[in-house]
Formats: structure tokens, sequence, C-alpha cells
């Protein structure tokens, strides 16, 4: 986006939304030491909570100064990791006083298939997208204050609504849909993830990245996950008990961020037990 010809500051979002410790809306102290330490988890140690707290507290510092801009454009992606955070930021402006944004969101572009986000298009193809973005309106933040609360609270009851109903905001439905696919079944206990990775490793497949094709190739568009999560996920089948993969490399478990270890070493295998 920083080389495409749109005018204008670029700033990235970085937090999980749609899991973890927090209250609904502005973060507290308390908040965010949880989310901080949450993101540490969830790299595996990749990142640690002093750095991800700064990083947070820099994010929510430079959205109470949103209304000083001329022009405030949201860029989100269809997908539950975008709708999840975009609601939460609609909220967070909420509370603030602060109705003045546009929102551009796609969930399809000529030429691409599958489209899962923003991030497959070239500076230029973003910059054509630039004319579709659309005033946002109180009935947007409302929406977006109800949906943060659900994913705050983890509010299956109201999932199941959201999931269900005409949303001023269309893509929710599909993001809280797939994110209920992540709820452990009764049978096996593991969520949709966890099924397809073990899937892939059962049927003999063995790199990480080939596991990583393997699961992204039947996963529904927009894909709301990367490296990081899937590898968190192979490594709780592992530490489950009794375990369902045994993973073999420099570490007892995948890297789950850069530079921890060199990925092209581990091979996962499915436990003798199944």
């Amino acid at each position: 986006m920083a080389k495409s010809t749109i005018p204008g500051e670029v700033f990235v979002w970085h937090d999980i939304l749609y899991n973890g410790p927090r209250k609904p809306g502005w973060p507290d102290d308390v908040t965010l030491d949880a989310r901080a330490g949450f993101l540490e988890d969830a790299t595996g140690g990749g990142v640690s909570k002093q750095y991800v707290l700064e990083t947070l507290k820099t994010q929510y510092a430079k959205l109470k100064i949103a209304s000083d801009y001329d022009t405030l454009v949201l860029w989100f992606d269809a997908c539950l990791f975008d709708q999840s955070m975009l609601c939460h930021i609609l909220a967070c402006m909420w509370c603030l006083g602060n109705e003045h944004a546009d929102l551009l969101c796609i969930d399809a572009f000529p030429g691409i298939d599958p489209y899962h986000g923003l991030g497959q298009l070239s500076p230029e193809q973003l910059a054509s997208m630039y004319a579709q973005r659309k005033p946002l309106k109180p009935d947007h933040f409302l929406f977006a204050e109800r949906v943060d609360r659900a994913f705050a609270r983890q509010d299956q009851t109201e999932f199941i609504k959201l999931a269900t109903m005409a949303a001023p905001l269309p893509w929710i439905p599909a993001a809280v849909t797939r994110w209920m696919g992540e709820f452990p079944d009764k049978v096996t206990g593991l969520g949709k993830l966890e099924k397809l990775a073990l899937e892939a490793i059962c049927s003999g497949l063995e790199t990480p990245m080939d596991i990583f094709s393997f699961v992204s190739a039947r996963e529904t568009p927009p894909q709301y996950w990367g490296d990081i999560t899937l590898w968190e996920k192979i490594n709780a089948l592992a530490d489950r008990e009794p375990p369902l993969v045994k993973i073999e490399g420099p570490n007892a478990r995948l890297p789950q961020w850069e530079g921890l270890a060199d990925l092209k070493l581990f091979r996962v295998y499915p436990t003798e037990q199944r």
C-alpha cells in the first residue's frame, strides 16, 4: 500500500481479536497486560510480552488521535481475523466519539482465485480499489459493538444469532460461522484446523509446509489464519494426552515465529496410538 499512489500514512494494527482474554471496547491496563501475555504464548514466545505490550499501547494511542486526520480509511479483509479486528476498532472509535471513517473491504478481485485478501494485490491493484471505499454510519458502529462484545465474551449464543442475521457489516456472518468451526466437536474434541492438520499428517505428509499447503487448499476462502496459527494447532495435537502427532526436529515443538528454528528441519508424524 505504501508503494501505491494512495496518499497518506499507512498504519498497521496487530492483534488476534477473535480469541484470547479481553473486555469489550476500549481496553484498560489489566486487559492490555493480559493481551500481551496471550500474544506471547500465541507466537510460541517468538515475541516477548513487553514488546507486545508496547506495540498495543502505541496502537491505542494512535487510535485516540485518529479524529485529528482529515480522512481515515479502514482497509480490512472479509476474513475472521480482519472482521473481528474491524469490529473492535469501530467499537473503540465509538467509545471515543469518533464516527468519521471510510471502510474498504472486498471479498473478491478479478483474476485472483481463490481470493483471500488485500495482501494478494499489487500496489496498482490496491490503488484501483480506493474509489470503492464507503462512509461508515452509526448503525455500523453499533453493530460492531455487538460483535466485539460477542468475541470478547466468547458468547456462543450470540455467535449463533450473528451467524444467521442480515448484518450491517455483511462479512460478519461468514466470519463468525468460521470461528464457530474452531469450537471443539463433541466426538473428537478438535476444531476444524486441528482436524485438517491431522488429516494431512495421517495422509503421509510430513513437512510443515506440505501440511500447510494441504490445509490451505481445503480452507474456505477467505483464509483467516497463517503459519503461526497452524503451527500452534499442530503443537496442540502433540501436547494432547495421549498425543495425536509426534514432532521431530531441533526443538520439541514447531517454531511459531521466524528465527526460533529452521522450519525445514522438522517432520511431523501420526502417533502409533491412532
